[in-house]
């Protein structure tokens, strides 16, 4: 997340975590489109290509300006399906393979990262923010020596979440404001100290933090996950996650681009519904690589990145389970769980539910889910976010959950 107005990286599902976030919301691409504009499926053996392609038009009809969605089984097949345009002046089909800001998934790469340096003996999850960035959140009732690495990884710190001050503010969310700022990122420090100019809304209590279970959505805590893995491996938190993850699972269509505002081709254009407007904005470019929304990747990337996760490829199994533990929380459904970068919720059709975490940028929605063992996932991303207009992107959000879930348990 970065200055006004650019990405506000918080969790989607059911919309509400990202719209208290950045306030998130567009005009309705069915009426720009047509009911059958550019809908296609590639097929896998034995896959439902036409319940895919249903759905993609589905999210489409509820105002996106395009999607792409690959799901893979447990034989490794891909079905991919995309509906929409890729450009809403010049038309042409959405990518497979389109390159897209996954948000607040970042969060999950970042967990693991940190995860693997506690199993090295690096970090512990018992270690507070203050012994690792000593003085950095103080003021406002803020201490750092209340907060350990575990409650950030899980949203249990209490701190201020960072971009809703940035977002405070709808009269700063215009396109004026996006055109003239989306070159320029915010350091993660500057992030921070927004934060600090509010009190925290709880602190975790002194004897036992690993202990809390209050739960509230904050980007400040990634942020700082960032800055301390930074701080214990003397490398910026990209460089970890390359070599750690990227580079081993050979994810040639992830990376983080740090102060570049660019994405890779292929792409579509992104676009957002700012406040008290009806029309959309290319909101493509956006400087922010941020430890709580940074990364840029493909639905294929994002599918082996999960079902390795989940299969046990990056985590020891005690760190695993670690990351699996979950405490209550308002995820985009009554009964999911938050753990450490990744949360649960139940689905019909998967006994054990499914693991996911999502995310918004100024113009994109990531959203993903794998099953607990990692035999079945998929991924998807669409091009349209909308601020000014709740219902809209909950309808949206709410249809690409159902396209997300059908795909993985059917």
């Amino acid at each position: 997340m970065g200055a006004p107005p650019r990405v506000g990286w918080g969790r989607v599902a059911r919309a509400r975590v990202a719209l208290a976030a950045v306030g998130i919301g567009a005009i309705g691409a069915a009426s720009v489109l047509g009911s059958g504009a550019w809908a296609q499926a590639v097929p896998a053996d034995g896959a439902d290509r036409g319940a895919l392609r249903r759905d993609a038009d589905a999210v489409r009809d509820t105002g996106a300006s395009g999607l792409v969605v690959q799901a893979r089984d447990a034989a490794g097949r891909n079905l991919e399906a995309r509906s929409g345009v890729a450009d809403l002046e010049e038309g042409g089909q959405v990518p497979f393979h389109a390159y897209y800001r996954i948000g607040s998934d970042t969060k999950t790469f970042v967990a693991v990262v940190a995860l693997q340096l506690v199993a090295e003996g690096t970090l512990s999850l018992d270690d507070t923010v203050e012994q690792w960035l000593p003085g950095v959140v103080t003021g406002n009732g803020n201490d750092g020596s209340r907060i350990t690495i575990r409650n950030l990884l899980q949203h249990t710190s209490g701190l201020a979440n960072y971009t809703d001050i940035l977002f405070g503010d709808p009269d700063q969310l215009t396109p004026e404001n996006y055109l003239a700022q989306r070159f320029t990122p915010r350091a993660p420090e500057d992030k921070v100290a927004l934060a600090m100019s509010q009190a925290p809304g709880w602190l975790p209590d002194a004897d036992d933090p690993a202990a809390e279970t209050r739960w509230s959505y904050s980007n400040t805590n990634y942020v700082l996950a960032g800055m301390i893995i930074e701080r214990a491996t003397g490398h910026p938190w990209e460089q970890e996650v390359h070599e750690r993850i990227i580079e081993p699972l050979d994810l040639r269509h992830t990376l983080n681009p740090g102060t570049s505002a660019y994405v890779p081709q292929p792409t579509a254009t992104a676009y957002l519904q700012f406040p008290g407007r009806d029309d959309l904005t290319d909101t493509t470019l956006s400087a922010d690589g941020g430890a709580d929304g940074g990364i840029i990747s493909t639905t294929s990337d994002m599918n082996t990145f999960l079902r390795a996760l989940m299969a046990g490829t990056l985590l020891p199994a005690e760190q695993l389970a670690q990351m699996r533990t979950t405490v209550p929380a308002d995820f985009g459904h009554p009964e999911a769980g938050y753990g450490l970068g990744i949360a649960w919720r139940p689905v019909e059709g998967c006994g054990e539910g499914v693991w996911y975490h999502g995310g918004t940028s100024f113009g994109t929605y990531s959203e993903a889910a794998v099953t607990p063992d990692g035999e079945v996932s998929a991924a998807s991303a669409v091009f349209t976010t909308r601020i000014g207009d709740q219902e809209r992107f909950e309808a949206q959000a709410e249809a690409t959950v159902a396209m997300i879930d059908r795909a993985v348990c059917g």
